[in-house]
């Protein structure tokens, strides 16, 4: 099988976390933008050749998500719609869509960090790459730096409901502290 998926810690080579590293940073990229915090890296080689950040809802777009913005960034870069020896990194295992596009790219490898039990298609949920069937096999390592990717994503989603909390709140403090004035008549 192109793919493994530890249970159990594993040890990263210094280059994968240096470059999921830099995805993280990506990530923040999206978070400053007030967007899910996913990032990504692809290489080839030493060379990081594009990155991108999970951007859907600034761009209008269901598809910007970190991977399929580097995957478009490093076809334009190269000039090749096939990035064959490329690598990507990003921080949240990447989804059905992600797996489809990075399987016609014909990346080499994927090192991802947080598993993703919703939309994972790196054996979380499903498991895209497994198929013998596909005339493209692309190596899945997950868990790079996972606790810190994991923690980057609970963290946004935990402000963000204590922000729309807090909304709720003051909006409720708004309504109950007006007071309508007495009708005309009263006075």
């Amino acid at each position: 099988m192109a793919h493994e998926l530890p249970v159990a810690p594993v040890s990263f080579p210094q280059r994968d976390l240096h470059f999921m590293k830099l995805a993280q940073a990506a990530a923040e990229e999206a978070r400053a933008a007030g967007e899910v915090p996913v990032g990504a890296v692809l290489v080839r080689g030493d060379e990081v050749i594009a990155k991108g950040f999970n951007h859907p809802i600034g761009a209008h777009d269901p598809s910007a998500h970190a991977e399929m913005v580097a995957l478009r960034a490093a076809a334009q870069a190269l000039e090749n719609y096939r990035l064959p020896g490329c690598e990507l990194y990003v921080t949240l295992e990447p989804c059905l869509m992600c797996a489809g596009a990075i399987m016609h790219a014909r990346i080499a490898r994927v090192v991802f960090g947080a598993r993703d039990p919703k939309t994972g298609a790196c054996g979380s949920v499903v498991d895209a790459f497994a198929n013998p069937q596909l005339n493209h096999h692309t190596t899945v390592v997950g868990g790079a730096l996972e606790d810190e990717c994991a923690a980057a994503l609970k963290s946004f989603f935990a402000d963000r409901r204590r922000s729309l909390r807090e909304a709720r709140e003051a909006r409720a403090a708004l309504d109950a502290a007006r007071i309508e004035p007495p009708p005309a008549e009263s006075l």
